[in-house]
């Protein structure tokens, strides 16, 4: 599970999250725009934030009124045994209530946070209060085989029902369950594939493992770096990436170990940081733009799928997206991928240039507008000019075309031309282009320059 994020509305409430942070190191305080000075993130919108962080798995400490956090995550809601914990904090400390997540660890967090506030968790969960454990959420070090059945079998231990034990659970010991020599219900722990029952709860011990997440920078200003890929970075112990990528990350860098590697070795930095992951770091691989877009988050599951390392298939990977260099380069000047579009990279290291050729003369036939990664480099100059042959096949050579480099980042440039106008030099690996379709128009301004958008209906 993802470090804590904690929601503070007001700069007031920043000593009580910092107070928290005692105890979870890792956690990090989001602060509302505005109104909010010391926060380690900020954000804008509180229910698309807290929502997000939710969906992405991250516990959610909530300094405000308990009701705004559940009608902000009540559409989100659907299975108890996969939501993270959600608790919401008095803003003056005074109360502690875990609202979400109870088999996720939330009773414990409360209890937690409580403890650094010198104040009591409002733990409402039967089985907590009777027997200060939940049988459906054991240490991650375990797994419960048959949840379905452990709720009926805490009702019986209430009702009257002893417990007999079989195997070594530790986290029971400080259990307040009837546990007897002749119980009429069995906890057993085992390695074994045992069958469970409404009567016998079976729990298996697991390896411990670090967690890995494959993060997208954007294409490169930090002003296009989402939440929650800060928030990954700051609680990661090792970041694994080119280097070029690991410093578009700043100061998120500081005090973590940095593992750089050429731009061409994907699948080795993969099989590192799936190695220091199984060594229970917390590890992340960077890429820019976003990272299942022509990035690694392929190139890690790849590398699960060849080298089938069965300590890689328990590993808790999470993928966080970016904006692409398309997004961006189409949002600088207007909205040419407003249509039906799709991506090409012109690179011919990984796919043969006939199989380039057939989808660039596929998707012009198809009328798409086209983005096109990796047009040109040192050493492929000739694709770009065979790409634009293909291409005035189908397009018109006052096709807007838009030629976008160094988004977010030193030199950033963005240029409108005509496809007829299209030539190598004018792109190099840090260029993405957007080829539009034949409805693609452009708007002209007054200052001389255009916009460019793709109409939302197609016009035969």
């Amino acid at each position: 599970m993802n470090s804590s994020a904690i929601i503070i509305l007001s700069e007031s409430s920043t000593a009580i999250a910092r107070q928290i942070q005692t105890v979870l190191p890792e956690a990090t305080v989001y602060g509302l725009v505005d109104r909010t000075q010391s926060a380690d993130i900020f954000y804008t919108h509180f229910g698309d934030t807290v929502r997000d962080l939710f969906a992405q798995g991250t516990p959610i400490i909530g300094i405000c009124a308990a009701g705004i956090l559940i009608r902000t995550l009540a559409p989100l809601l659907s299975d108890k045994r996969a939501e993270p914990p959600a608790i919401a904090v008095a803003e003056d400390g005074s109360a502690v209530v875990p609202l979400l997540g109870g088999l996720t660890g939330a009773n414990e967090l409360a209890k937690a946070i409580a403890q650094a506030l010198q104040t009591q968790a409002a733990i409402t969960a039967t089985g907590q209060l009777r027997f200060n454990i939940v049988l459906e959420a054991p240490p991650s070090d375990y797994r419960l085989a048959n949840p379905e059945h452990a709720k009926s079998f805490t009702s019986d231990l209430i009702a009257g029902a002893t417990v007999r034990l079989v195997g070594e659970a530790p986290w029971l010991s400080q259990s307040n369950l009837p546990f007897s020599p002749k119980g009429t219900h069995l906890i057993e722990v085992t390695k074994r594939d045992v069958a469970g029952s409404a009567t016998h709860l079976v729990y298996h011990p697991v390896a411990v493992q670090g967690r890995l997440a494959i993060v997208g920078t954007g294409p490169g200003s930090a002003q296009w770096m989402s939440p929650e890929v800060k928030g990954i970075l700051q609680a990661a112990t090792d970041l694994v990436g080119y280097k070029t990528y690991l410093d578009l990350v700043g100061d998120l860098a500081q005090g973590k170990q940095r593992h750089e590697s050429d731009n061409r070795v994907e699948l080795d930095r993969a099989r590192l940081a799936l190695a220091l992951a199984t060594e229970g770091k917390s590890v992340v691989v960077v890429s820019s733009g976003d990272p299942g877009i022509f990035a690694m988050a392929a190139a890690v599951f790849e590398v699960i799928d060849r080298d089938a390392n069965p300590a890689w298939t328990d590993l808790d990977i999470h993928v966080a997206p970016g904006i692409s260099a398309m997004q961006a380069a189409a949002a600088a000047v207007g909205a040419p991928l407003g249509h039906d579009f799709c991506a090409i990279s012109l690179s011919d290291i990984l796919k043969p240039w006939d199989a380039i050729e057939k989808r660039i003369a596929a998707a012009a036939a198809a009328d798409f507008a086209i983005a096109f990664y990796n047009p040109v480099s040192t050493q492929r100059t000739w694709q770009l000019d065979a790409a634009k042959e293909i291409l005035l096949k189908w397009r018109s050579p006052t096709t807007p075309v838009v030629i976008a480099r160094n988004l977010g980042r030193p030199g950033q440039s963005v240029r409108v031309i005509n496809l007829g106008d299209l030539t190598a030099d004018r792109a190099d690996m840090r260029t993405v282009l957007i080829i539009g379709s034949s409805q693609t128009r452009t708007v002209q301004r007054s200052d001389g320059t255009v916009w460019v958008y793709t109409p939302r209906r197609h016009q035969l």
